[in-house]
């Protein structure tokens, strides 16, 4: 049989096969409430159930008054610290934060001026890859796809390691730090493998100043000349502080605890990590809010238009604009109610770019549908909580800004995310005693075995 008709005999009994899923897999919705199952670890009200303890960071988007618990502002804390105070503390004094950020969850305590010092000359030192490793690695297999293309490369350098496999603590502080230090270099990399090979495109492959901060490495990797503004540069470490973190139940830090709980290496527990990040529903998701917006401004020809922008937001609910989702990209979170911290944070920094670059109109855009976007929700379904924006919201309009391609968002967020990720598999190993293995009740009915020829 020739090549194509026997694919596409097999495609037919694949779709054939496929329907048994639909047939066997499907389970009765009511049975949850019945069962008292709390799907996605949620409560009805969107609380989570409590799976474990941190001491890295901490949400709060409640207070308590006259005794009720209502919803307010969102609050993050880093090791204790409220990010608004970090926030001001390296914004006042004008120094880059990211390194500060990582240094404290990894350590659990504010650097002095000579241990910040001395933590930047260990990242420099760690920021280069095995010898041929871009050459055999990267550049063998590109993929269009930089978050698989980051995930086999962590997996890759297991085998350049010497002693992969100990999770002593100091090992595995040394493995965090590697990866910490090369995420940079394995993402931007795979962008310009890609690009080459795959786009046709110039390759450049610059080799990082061990000297600059993180977010200055990410825009002289990427650009052809590798010049950059002090101002994108601040604005870009500011997004990778605000996403370092975020506790430790979200869906890629969660994953991270369980993997790590089984005593498994550190590429095995961080490629794990990222596979769960790379999903729209996580990390993917400022990629979507970009993108909708760009339908947005193709179909709304008055962006100061609050009417006409309504109409679209409702048009999105209805599952007739962009995607047909059903879904307004960048508004609600699992936590946040009345505010994402970081979204506000972000915010102005989003304003003072977008004035630097010329775009204040496609600025006031996105702060129009901040607004009105939780009153059409709110309008539209019936929510348990509050809408507001979060954090992809304003980070996908900053890329944009910067003119990182699209390719790259999520990785970013990886990028940042793995100082989470670190410390929290450091913090599993010194408290864990036990694999994590939730329960599953079985609906299943059983049944009795027929031998082959009598089905």
């Amino acid at each position: 049989m020739p090549k194509d008709l026997a694919y596409y005999d097999t495609n037919k009994k694949i779709n054939k096969l496929s329907d048994l899923l639909l047939k066997n897999y499907v389970i009765d919705k009511s049975l949850y409430d019945k069962y008292d199952v709390k799907r996605g670890l949620r409560d009805i009200d969107g609380k989570g159930v409590r799976t474990g303890l941190t001491d890295i960071s901490e949400i709060l988007q409640n207070k308590v008054v006259d005794g009720k618990t209502v919803p307010a502002d969102g609050v993050l804390y880093y090791r204790g610290y409220n990010i608004r105070d970090l926030v001001e503390g390296f914004s006042t004094e004008e120094r880059f934060g990211f390194e500060e950020v990582i240094y404290l969850l990894l350590f659990g305590e504010l650097p002095t001026v000579r241990q910040l010092a001395d933590f930047k000359v260990m990242l420099g030192s760690y920021r280069t890859l095995p010898t041929n490793f871009v050459r055999d690695v990267i550049m063998k297999a590109p993929s269009a796809d930089m978050m698989n293309t980051l995930a086999r490369s962590v997996l890759t350098l297991f085998c350049y390691d010497s002693n992969p496999n100990d999770t002593s603590i100091s090992n595995v502080l040394r493995q965090c730090m590697q990866l910490i230090s090369v995420f940079p270099l394995l993402s931007v990399y795979g962008y310009q493998a890609y690009n080459h090979y795959l786009r046709n495109q110039s390759l450049y492959i610059h080799v990082p100043n061990p000297n600059k901060s993180t977010a200055e490495v990410i825009l002289e990797l990427l650009r052809p000349d590798q010049q950059y503004t002090e101002l994108e540069a601040r604005v870009l470490d500011m997004a990778l502080v605000l996403h370092a973190e975020h506790g430790g139940g979200n869906n890629s830090t969660f994953t991270t605890h369980v993997v790590t709980s089984s005593g498994t290496d550190t590429y095995s527990a961080i490629s794990a990590a990222l596979g769960s990040l790379k999903g729209p529903k996580h990390g993917g998701a400022n990629v979507r809010v970009s993108q909708m917006f760009e339908d947005m401004k193709m179909n709304v020809k008055h962006w100061d238009n609050d009417e006409e922008i309504s109409r679209y937001l409702n048009a999105l609910l209805d599952k007739k604009a962009f995607d047909r989702s059903g879904l307004i990209y960048g508004m609600g979170h699992a936590v946040y109610t009345i505010s994402d911290p970081r979204a506000q944070i972000l915010k102005q920094y989003t304003g003072k770019l977008a004035k630097a670059k010329g775009l204040d109109d496609e600025y006031e855009l996105y702060c129009r549908v901040e607004q009105l976007a939780p009153q059409v929700i709110g309008k539209k379904k019936h929510i348990y909580k509050g809408v507001s924006a979060n954090v992809d919201f304003f980070s996908g309009f900053i890329y944009s800004m910067l003119d990182l391609p699209t390719e790259l968002y999520t990785p970013l967020f990886a990028i940042a995310r793995i100082a989470g990720w670190s410390a929290h598999r450091i913090e599993e190993l010194i408290n864990g005693n036990k694999i994590i293995r939730p329960a599953y009740m079985s609906i299943s009915e059983h049944k009795n075995y027929r031998r082959l020829g009598e089905r």
